[in-house]
């Protein structure tokens, strides 16, 4: 007897670009109350779900792993690399603005 598989179109739930609690401690290695410290910081702004869990975008990936090697490579407590990478983004920010601009002159 033969087994075929069939897979009806829209049935498969696409890929999701969020990312689970889990998944994003894999991927930064960062501990879960460092996390949940950001969270309630507001460093970071995950989604919540009905289920009352929280989807992570991948730039909170970059930023968190940023976090982590800027408070271990200069010994910083959580607030003081969270301001570091603050400030880091808003001169990146600024730096292409300030592109932006000499293009048009």
């Amino acid at each position: 007897m033969e087994i075929k598989h069939v897979v009806i179109a829209g049935s498969v739930p696409a890929r999701s670009e969020r990312l689970s609690f889990a998944q994003l401690q894999e991927l930064t290695g960062l501990h879960p109350t460092v996390v949940g410290e950001l969270i309630e910081l507001g460093w970071i702004s995950p989604e919540r779900t009905t289920a009352e869990t929280y989807l992570f975008r991948s730039r909170d990936v970059y930023r968190l792993r940023k976090l982590d090697r800027i408070q271990r490579d200069f010994e910083l407590p959580l607030l003081g690399a969270s301001i570091v990478v603050d400030l880091l983004e808003r001169i990146e920010y600024l730096e292409g603005k300030v592109n932006e601009l000499n293009k048009l002159l």
